[in-house]
């Protein structure tokens, strides 16, 4: 029973072949509701044919700012410089990898089985089979 598994675990290790992309269909599609709101966004303001429903929201928005309202200031920055990077931790330390692999269920056999062909198709691969 262990064994089956960790054979659908290691399975899932392969990368994908050359050429053949892990997402065929491509991007989805944005969401009904953001196509929605992009729609109106581009609406003329009743009143101000010249402007638009988002030009207005944006005003309204630098307003809000411009009067110390932190989230409002918050939100013209992330709009307009980008959302600052959020710092991820990461534990890059894989010494153990045997207790790794029994802890994911894995045999360590296994492992090693498939470390050797993903290291037989890399050197394929780099040396231009």
């Amino acid at each position: 029973m262990q064994r089956r598994n960790s054979d659908k675990r290691l399975q899932n290790l392969k990368p994908f072949p050359k050429g053949v992309s892990g997402n065929p269909a491509g991007r989805p599609r944005k969401a009904l509701l953001s196509d929605a709101l992009r729609r109106q966004l581009a609406e003329a303001l009743q009143g101000a044919p010249e402007k638009t429903i988002a030009e207005a929201v944006a005003r309204t928005l630098i307003r809000e700012a411009l009067s110390g309202n932190v989230q409002a200031i918050r939100e013209v920055g992330d709009r307009s410089e980008g959302k600052p990077a959020q710092a991820i931790a990461l534990d890059l330390d894989v010494r153990d990898w045997r207790q790794m692999a029994q802890s994911n269920g894995l045999e360590i056999d296994d492992v090693l089985t498939e470390a050797k062909l993903l290291l037989a198709e890399s050197l394929a691969d780099s040396s231009g089979e």
